[in-house]
């Protein structure tokens, strides 16, 4: 739960920056990469992700302009992307206008669910870096560089000066 806005401005601008870097390496082909054929494709899960930044803020009474619909899925990767850091931008701004740090301890009902607005906004993170794991095992299978985010990936390691991690442990 966070207790002042600054807190989780700091917060989101770590995890919207790496949200952001995931969506940009996405390209239009990758965006119908599927684990199964009944499962949300990596442009499906994108755009939720980009989607679920109003849904989830308008329960706690948040109103600002960005994407609510999550049906049907762009066929861009860049407007993923490009939508993704406008509606992170918006919720930052109403933010700044319509709460403040006392604010966050208010009650809601998110879908059934009492919280304070402060756990709402913890739950907005973690909802997003949940997503964001789909997003990059998804990539990988794919064939795309997944960026670091708590730290270097594969592709980065040289990058350090480092070898890249075993493949396994009996290597």
């Amino acid at each position: 739960m966070y207790h002042s806005l600054s807190d989780f401005f700091k917060s989101w601008e770590f995890e919207a920056g790496a949200t952001s870097r995931v969506l940009k390496n996405l390209t239009d082909e990758s965006l119908k990469q599927e684990v199964t054929s009944n499962q949300w494709s990596l442009g499906r899960i994108a755009w939720h992700t980009v989607t679920a930044i109003k849904v989830i803020s308008s329960q706690a009474g948040l109103r600002f302009a960005a994407p609510s619909e999550d049906w049907s899925v762009p066929s861009s990767a860049n407007i993923i992307a490009e939508s993704y850091t406008n509606a992170s931008n918006s919720l930052i701004e109403a933010l700044e206008t319509q709460w403040a740090d006392e604010t966050l301890l208010e009650q809601i009902d998110f879908f059934g669910m009492k919280m304070t607005k402060g756990s709402l906004l913890l739950f907005l993170n973690q909802h997003q870096t949940h997503h964001r794991g789909q997003m990059t095992i998804l990539m990988r299978q794919a064939g795309l560089s997944v960026p670091g985010i708590y730290g270097p990936s594969k592709e980065e390691w040289a990058q350090f000066g480092m070898a890249e991690p075993r493949q396994t442990l009996f290597d």
